[in-house]
């Protein structure tokens, strides 16, 4: 059950205080719960069932699940939640108890660096930190493909976002062929379990995969190109991953059968609409950090009676 919210100024608190009540809880757990694979509580091999697999195209990346219907009312909740997360931030980093990581995956131009902005630019850099996963270094090549991701866990008060993850190096070997099915199912078997270590050591993870369609990233790349602002966030490469597009979609549906766990749930992200994205993710983020029930550490008696002069 959710702890009661972190105070904010009243506006930020009625506007975005959805879950504050155990119907609302359980409303939300409900409408999440359709854009989640179902979990598994074992490794993937012992989980073969046809029943507990989720289709990719059964999530439509135009939806607007979280919406109030208002394009102006959802950016002003999503306002309201980024003040909310950067109050339940601050308890976070005082409180120690936990860890975060946040894991942000898509295609590209599914908007990753438009949720860090959107969602987690109020919170204070003191205790938030990203990174950009690009491909490895000849050092990082040396080792096996989870040490470099390992250096980079948050620690104890932290949120760690990642924009892209160790998911890249299933998805983009399986995809070109560099690893064979049976090197990609021992990877997803490895992750779960370095996932369930972390978890098991105090970590919570997030994961969501931001889905856009074929058209919608069209549109996007054409921004890219016509706009000289934007040159920089568009590579060559982009449009032969492009082409790619059939393979790397089916490549996510095996990844999110494969390790969408109890423990690290997959939460896929219709994010065809940039709104309706921060929202969402603003929402589960929030209702999240506020089970753990936060706190700040026992005053400190030894201060009692001092005064300042």
């Amino acid at each position: 059950m959710p702890s009661k919210p972190v105070e904010t100024s009243a506006d930020a608190a009625s506007a975005s205080s959805k879950v504050s009540s155990k119907a609302d809880a359980k409303a939300l757990a409900k409408l999440l719960a359709q854009w989640r694979p179902r979990e598994l509580d074992t490794r993937p091999a012992k989980s073969s069932s046809k029943e507990a697999r989720c289709k990719l195209a059964n999530f439509d990346p135009a939806a607007k699940p979280f919406s109030s219907g208002d394009k102006q009312r959802d950016i002003a909740a999503t306002e309201a939640l980024a003040s909310e997360l950067d109050a339940l931030q601050n308890l976070f980093y005082a409180d120690k108890r936990y860890k975060l990581l946040v894991i942000l995956q898509g295609t590209d131009t599914s908007g990753k660096d438009g949720t860090l902005r959107g969602v987690f630019s109020r919170m204070s850099p003191l205790g938030v930190h990203t990174v950009g996963w690009k491909a490895p270094s000849e050092e990082e090549r040396a080792h096996d493909y989870l040490w470099r991701i390992h250096q980079k866990m948050p620690g104890a008060g932290e949120i760690m976002i990642f924009n892209r993850s160790h998911y890249e190096d299933v998805l983009v070997p399986a995809v070109n062929r560099w690893i064979t099915p049976e090197q990609t199912a021992q990877r997803f078997a490895q992750i779960n379990d370095f996932e369930r270590m972390l978890c098991e050591n105090g970590t919570v993870i997030l994961k969501f995969m931001l889905h856009i369609s074929f058209d919608e990233q069209r549109v996007r790349l054409q921004e890219r190109i016509d706009d000289e602002t934007k040159h920089w966030k568009f590579a060559m490469g982009d449009l032969d991953a492009r082409k790619q597009w059939k393979p790397y979609q089916k490549a996510y549906e095996t990844l999110l059968n494969a390790t969408s766990t109890a423990w690290a749930p997959w939460t896929v992200v219709p994010a065809n609409s940039k709104v309706h994205r921060n929202l969402m993710i603003a929402t589960v983020l929030r209702d999240a950090m506020q089970k753990l029930e936060l706190r700040f550490a026992p005053g400190n008696p030894a201060l009692a009676g001092i005064t300042v002069t």
